[in-house]
């Protein structure tokens, strides 16, 4: 096979695998989950990220309370609870807290939710009502949870990333992590939460 040849064969598998993550996989990891009617939808944090290259809204339903399920988010982080995820990956290798710290309970607007090991670099809490709503974010990006009674005491948990990156090499890393590897790890972190918070 000439080095043309195999330069339109790559070319092409190129063509198909792009087209089917964009038609297939991308509408899929954005909206995990969600209904139609949460994924078009305002949320709280909308407002912090205009015309935003990355809008994932993903949902799951849990078996507990708002006021049940709010402390496990509270408390994620790095060096905190851990993020339910992936530990190996995202919280050094520390197993993520499979119960209520009070200490890692006192999160406030303003305090950052820590994603490095000395805890300076991550999201800046923007709002909080408990037990209903938080919204985390940095420039380019923000992070907002919902929680919504349902009926027999459960949650139904709606997550939202949105993100336009700065042309910086920071920023377009974070973009392409957020477009490949975010619905892994926040899929995963939305079951555990489910599983403990129903516990």
């Amino acid at each position: 096979m000439s080095g043309r040849t195999r330069l339109g064969v790559g070319s092409g598998v190129l063509a198909v695998v792009t087209t089917v993550y964009l038609r297939v996989v991308r509408p899929w990891q954005l909206t995990w989950g969600a209904t139609q009617a949460e994924v078009a939808a305002a949320m709280p944090g909308d407002e912090l990220v205009a015309r935003p290259v990355f809008d994932a809204t993903r949902a799951i339903t849990i078996q507990a309370p708002p006021a049940a399920v709010w402390p496990w988010l509270v408390q994620v982080g790095v060096g905190r609870a851990g993020w339910y995820s992936y530990d190996l990956l995202d919280n050094l290798g520390r197993p993520s807290a499979d119960r209520i710290l009070p200490e890692h309970q006192g999160l406030t607007v303003g305090d950052v939710v820590p994603m490095s090991p000395d805890g300076t670099q991550g999201v800046t809490v923007q709002s909080m009502h408990a037990p209903n709503s938080m919204v985390w974010g940095s420039p380019g990006t923000s992070w907002a949870w919902q929680l919504e009674p349902l009926g027999h005491g459960a949650t139904r948990l709606v997550t939202r990333i949105r993100s336009r990156p700065q042309p910086t090499p920071f920023s377009l890393a974070f973009a392409v992590l957020l477009e490949l590897a975010d619905i892994w790890m926040l899929r995963r972190m939305l079951l555990t939460v489910r599983r403990r918070a129903a516990d």
